[in-house]
């Protein structure tokens, strides 16, 4: 189920960064970028990848908040472990039933 999950937030978080990347870069150069007044010093290539993981890795966590906050109640709070191997305070609480 993790696997599920992680593919519903990283796969629209690429296909996002993607877009998002083609959008910039339409209207910025990346040879005119400056940090902290100073040129970068990437080529464009390097630019577009840093750029490119910064888009995704932001966009996945945004995807990653919304799945978070689309889980119930009972994902969140079942006990992952089977009944059999419960500790014993594991066992008490009604939530792990």
């Amino acid at each position: 189920m993790w696997t599920q999950r992680l593919m519903w937030i990283a796969w629209p978080a690429f296909l996002v960064a993607g877009g998002l990347e083609m959008l910039v870069f339409a209207l910025v150069d990346p040879e005119d970028l400056h940090w902290f007044g100073h040129p970068l010093g990437l080529s464009r290539s390097g630019v577009y990848t840093v750029v490119f993981f910064a888009f995704w890795i932001l966009t996945m966590v945004s995807s990653a908040l919304t799945t978070l906050l689309a889980m119930s109640p009972f994902e969140l709070n079942r006990c992952p472990v089977p009944e059999h191997d419960r500790p014993d305070d594991c066992r008490k609480t009604p939530s792990c039933s």
